[in-house]
């Protein structure tokens, strides 16, 4: 594929290009326990948040941006006016989705009536005190899959609010996603039309499993790995025939990768061929239901050095159809819609930029180009 041709847009920007933009994975945080703790049965004040300790990997240069703290003080991401200055209004975002900052790991406790519970307060925290802050933002019930009952109570219970717009789980799951103990998840998400979108995060964290090669030794490997646990979860999901049970469900991908796409489409293609036997209830070619089903977030972006190689992978991956812009505000690695993205199709552009996410989501764009 040639560079982009004279039509093409410079990265996102809503002053050359008019294009306008869907941020689909941004993370808020609570700045004290006590935030959540309130809205937890009284029987769990005391405890007061307890999760999964991580892998004590250090990032040298903090998870946290660090021109991201509040004027007040605080977390970075634990104050809605300055994520409205630093990035709503700095960026003319149409609508940021808050997929949390500090939540995931409920998705790995042990104690499953603790983190069903965990996770419902934090809900409850999301909805009477960031989604009031501003329209633009929108959330996702974050569920436990530990007890997928439970999860799928949590879904009919808060699925009828507007402004959250998908359920959310743990990329790092102690067995893979598409086995039938979760399609309870999925049957709610089914009836209440939500997407369902795994972030990574809880990799060796309480009852979740590392990646398939083993624990690994810095923050840079285990950065470099994550694509590994989403292309498990995405094989799992296509094989055990998730989407053929459930086909108006849509997955979502966040914060893990892109350039793995094509390779996993082709190998689950080429195997399907030979022993197709083994799932019989699959329908189509496995990278079938990836293009229908299964969405994709672009940060972290990958970024070869040759940008040609870039859009050549958009191209294999249907990009068009499959994928969707995220920043990933306030962390380390952000990817600023200026100047991520090389010289893009104005046709593709308007679809990885807000159209595949508005459709995802069902969002008014009615201002939009």
């Amino acid at each position: 594929m040639k560079t982009a041709p004279a039509e093409s847009l410079s990265p996102h920007s809503k002053s050359n290009s008019s294009l306008s933009l869907i941020d689909c994975d941004v993370h808020q945080y609570w700045n004290s326990p006590q935030d959540i703790v309130k809205y937890l049965p009284k029987a769990f004040h005391e405890r007061g948040i307890n999760l999964p300790n991580d892998l004590g990997l250090i990032n040298p240069h903090g998870v946290l941006r660090r021109d991201a703290v509040p004027a007040t003080g605080g977390l970075p991401g634990s104050c809605p006016l300055t994520m409205r200055e630093q990035l709503l209004d700095a960026y003319a975002v149409d609508y940021a989705i808050l997929l949390g900052g500090n939540i995931l790991s409920v998705c790995v406790s042990p104690d499953t009536y603790y983190a069903t519970s965990l996770a419902s307060a934090y809900n409850d925290w999301l909805v009477e005190e960031w989604l009031p802050e501003d329209p633009r933002l929108l959330g996702a019930i974050t569920v436990a899959p530990q007890d997928a009952q439970a999860a799928a109570d949590e879904i009919r219970r808060l699925g009828s609010n507007q402004q959250l717009v998908q359920v959310l789980m743990a990329s790092a799951t102690l067995t893979p996603l598409g086995q039938q103990q979760y399609w309870p998840i999925y049957e709610a998400a089914c009836e209440l039309d939500l997407p369902v979108a795994i972030h990574p995060g809880a990799e060796g964290k309480g009852i979740a499993n590392s990646y398939s090669a083993g624990y690994p030794s810095t923050y840079f490997e285990w950065h470099t790995g994550i694509p590994q646990n989403f292309m498990g979860q995405v094989t799992s999901l296509i094989c055990e025939g998730v989407f053929e049970q459930f086909p108006t469900l849509r997955f979502v991908c966040v914060e893990g990768g892109l350039s793995w796409v094509p390779h996993l489409m082709w190998r689950l293609d080429k195997n399907w061929k030979s022993l197709r036997s083994q799932t019989p209830w699959l329908k189509k070619r496995p990278s079938e239901y990836i293009v229908e089903c299964m969405r994709f977030t672009t940060q972290p972006i990958d970024e070869p050095d040759n940008p040609d190689h870039l859009l050549q992978i958009f191209e294999m991956m249907q990009a068009e159809k499959t994928v969707i812009f995220s920043s990933d505000y306030p962390h380390w690695d952000f990817d600023s819609p200026t100047k991520a993205f090389p010289p893009l199709p104005e046709k593709l552009a308007k679809r990885i930029f807000y159209q595949n996410a508005q459709e995802l989501y069902r969002l008014d764009m009615s201002s939009a180009s």
